[in-house]
């Protein structure tokens, strides 16, 4: 399982490298490194297993955070009342479609692999269509909105070697489109 020692932070230059693309079948290497992901993601969310085990709250993680230059990454969204919005492990994932309209979480952003706070609106798009295949190598496209949105648009942008924070306006971090969702 992996541990907060084991994420890839950020200076490090797997992050800010374009990932390979994951050729099917799955080797017992890559299947192992899905399980692994997803693992992680349902761990840090359980209260009493993520102080145990000291870890950080994650919804979304993916390989080049923990040093593989791959195009796969986890996603579990909790939704409210012990339910789930998205649990999938993407692999060569894509967006084919997005909507004109922008999304920021009204908190802003953060992630595993910046240990500092990086204030600002993280602008996205509200809606994405993503193609992407799943662990048997099945061709899957799904269409998301707000929050799991945000998180998915968040771990592709790590298999592009693209951070959280580029995304933030540098002169004024807390501009938005007033057309823009804010995101609670």
């Amino acid at each position: 399982m992996y541990l907060m020692k084991d994420i890839t932070r950020d200076g490090d230059p797997i992050l800010r490298a374009r990932a390979k693309k994951v050729a099917f079948p799955l080797s017992d290497k890559d299947k192992q490194l899905a399980h692994d992901l997803m693992e992680y993601l349902v761990v840090s969310q359980d209260e009493e297993e993520n102080k145990k085990y000291h870890l950080r709250p994650g919804v979304g993680l993916a390989a080049p955070q923990v040093g593989v230059s791959e195009c796969m990454a986890a996603v579990l969204v909790p939704g409210p009342d012990d339910t789930i919005l998205f649990k999938e492990v993407l692999v060569n994932p894509v967006i084919i479609s997005n909507s004109v309209q922008d999304a920021a979480l009204s908190e802003g952003e953060g992630c595993l692999s910046v240990d500092n706070d990086v204030e600002g609106y993280v602008v996205r798009h509200d809606r994405v269509t993503i193609r992407y295949q799943n662990l048997e190598g099945e061709t899957k496209k799904v269409r998301l909105k707000n929050y799991p949105a945000i998180v998915c648009q968040h771990e592709i942008d790590h298999l592009n070697g693209i951070l959280f924070y580029d995304h933030i306006n540098k002169k004024t971090p807390f501009k938005m489109d007033p057309e823009g969702i804010l995101i609670d």
